[in-house]
This record gives C-alpha cells, sequence and structure tokens, in this order.
C-alpha cells in the first residue's frame, strides 16, 4: 500500500492511505505555497500540533465546512468546544495528551512531547499510524530532544517531518540528528522557506543528513507538490 503524501509548505501536510486522508497543520491563508483550502481533498480528520496562527490555520474553517474530526490536545480541545466544534473533536469533544493514543477515522494518532510554546496547553506532535501499514512522525514545531531516541524504540517511523527552518525550532543540521535519534527510514524537512527568517532551502538538513542519518533517505519536496512511499 502506498502512502500520497501533498504538501502545502510550511508544516501543511496531507496524508492519504487506504481510504483516510489526514491533514496535520492547515495553515493555508497567510502560507505563500499553499492554494485556497477550499480546493483540497476533503479530509477526514484535521490534526493540530498546536494553536500558533501558522499552525491552527483554517482548522476550524475546514471542520466546520467538511465534518472533518479535530485530533489536538485537550486544552486545544477547549477552545475548539468553545467556537461550537464540539462534535467534530475527537475522543467525545475532549481531545487528546502526551503518550495517549486515538484511533479515528481508521488511523491511530500518538500525542508526543514538543519543545515550543502555545495559547492553550502544550505544543505537540504526532506519530500517525495510517491505516495501510505506513507510521508517520509528524514533530510540529520542536526544537531537538533526546527522547526522540524512545519514539524510535516504540515506533518503526517509515517517514519523519522536522522542522528545519531555525530561529522557532530546530534548524537544518539539527533536523537531521532528529532523524537519527528516531531511526526514521526517511526524513522531510519542512518548516522551512515560507517566510524571509527562515531558512530558504532544505541544503543544509540533505548534507547534515547524510553525516549524521546516512541510512535515512531525504524526502525533499517542492511545496504544493504531491509524492508516493511504498
Amino acid at each position: 500500500m502506498s502512502l500520497e503524501v501533498i504538501w502545502y509548505g510550511h508544516a501543511n501536510v496531507m496524508l492519504r492511505e487506504n481510504g483516510a486522508t489526514v491533514l496535520v497543520d492547515p495553515f493555508f491563508e497567510g502560507n505563500p505555497f499553499a492554494p485556497d483550502w477550499r480546493s483540497i481533498p476533503r479530509p477526514d480528520v484535521i490534526a493540530v500540533t498546536h494553536d500558533h496562527g501558522d499552525h491552527l490555520g483554517q482548522a476550524m474553517d475546514i471542520a466546520r465546512e467538511t465534518g472533518a474530526k479535530l485530533v489536538c490536545i485537550a486544552d486545544l480541545a477547549d477552545f475548539f468546544r468553545e467556537q461550537g466544534l464540539a462534535e467534530n473533536v475527537a475522543n467525545y469533544g475532549i481531545g487528546g495528551n502526551v503518550d495517549g493514543t486515538l484511533e479515528v477515522c481508521g488511523a491511530k494518532f500518538t500525542f508526543t512531547q514538543a519543545f515550543h510554546s502555545a495559547k492553550h496547553g502544550s505544543p505537540v506532535g504526532f506519530v500517525i499510524e495510517m491505516p495501510g501499514g505506513h507510521t508517520v512522525y509528524h514533530a510540529g514545531d520542536t526544537g531537538l530532544f533526546g527522547d526522540m531516541a524512545l519514539i524510535a524504540e516504540r515506533f518503526d517511523i517509515d517517514l519523519a517531518f522536522l522542522p528545519a527552518g531555525g530561529v522557532f525550532t530546530m534548524d537544518g543540521p539539527l533536523a537531521a540528528r532528529a532523524a537519527a535519534l528516531l531511526k526514521a527510514k526517511a526524513a522531510m524537512p519542512i518548516h522551512y522557506a515560507t517566510f524571509p527568517i527562515l531558512a530558504q532551502d532544505a541544503e543544509a538538513f540533505v548534507q547534515a543528513l547524510e553525516e549524521k542519518a546516512p541510512a535515512c533517505r531525504a524526502f525533499v519536496m517542492a511545496p504544493n507538490s504531491s509524492a508516493t512511499l511504498d
């Protein structure tokens, strides 16, 4: 079973496999690479790592329009309920928390820690077990942390989405170190080039990955494009 990956730029990723469509951090408006969110495939699940505008994005608009389920930390679930989205929030409107796992629309979402900031609760990452058998890690916004090695002990990561823009998150070399800790088969840099303050290309990540995690394949995509992972 192939996993289809669509990258809309920044941390905005869509995953499609075996009838399930998952959208992570749907930042469209204000994202120079993204299309109009109304034109994208209909998601079954929207996973939000934290509530900064470039990650929360249009999650609420898309959920209202499509009926998609929202996967998020419990504190952000409180906010979504206040916005009239109680029926959309997964786990009976409660959400989840770190090390918890929710099964939604055939995919499993395990919450991981992330070292960053947020307005509502704590930022998280997600290990997403897709229904066709692929396991994906979306780190959200985070700095490097050693317990990524524990994620590797628990999960066999086929593809890791790792922020590589620097300033607010890991940069390319640190993201490559993260790929090594995760023992990921492939790693894709995200959260770069969107704004002038961030790294403008993935070269530093790719070069560092060859040194720090030679067994890990660099999975670099152009923004607003799709690719498959077998």
